[in-house]
């Protein structure tokens, strides 16, 4: 896979995240925090899930940033902080995939998983399953919503950001 695609990956995944949060931001408490059923219990349990993963491998591939120890740990209690970092980690994101070249992309990176065994991969599939994961639990934030409103979330569809549909600013919304 290209630099191009990894960085089409990086900015739809911004966008879906920004369209994502503002409709959890729109929830109340109650309904945020809400035990639904899925993997990380409510749409605060799977959003922080989200930024606490996108840090342990931003983490493995630059060396910088925080490192989680426990994939449930709570980075962040309050929305609007957990907000925060996560523009904050998306535009670190990006940064790190612009400055890859194709090279740097099929080169075979060292790391250690959470359990503390050592594994290589290739950038490129670490990358793939970074946004793949990203989507797997943005979809289950995603059906939480729906759950919660009873209506139909924002689309996160890669269609949608392709077309130019646009996405709120998230800083915006979580100004104090």
């Amino acid at each position: 896979m290209t630099k191009r695609i990894f960085q089409q990956l990086a900015a739809y995944n911004q966008w879906a995240n920004a369209r994502l949060y503002a409709a959890a931001l729109d929830l109340s408490d109650q309904a945020y925090r809400l035990h639904i059923g899925v993997f990380f219990s409510s749409v605060h349990g799977t959003l922080n899930h989200l930024l606490l993963t996108d840090r342990i491998w931003l983490k493995r591939l630059t060396g910088e940033g925080d490192h989680p120890s426990r994939l449930n740990a709570i980075l962040f209690e309050d929305r609007a902080e957990l907000a925060r970092a996560r523009i904050a980690e998306d535009d670190r994101l990006i940064c790190m995939v612009d400055s890859y070249d194709d090279a740097t992309l099929a080169s075979i990176h060292s790391y250690r998983t959470t359990s503390g065994m050592p594994h290589s991969q290739a950038v490129a599939d670490i990358l793939l399953h970074l946004f793949n994961h990203q989507t797997h639990h943005r979809g289950q934030a995603h059906a939480c919503l729906s759950i919660l409103t009873g209506g139909e979330p924002p689309s996160l569809d890669l269609l949608a950001f392709q077309r130019g549909t646009t996405a709120p600013d998230l800083a915006k919304l979580i100004q104090p």
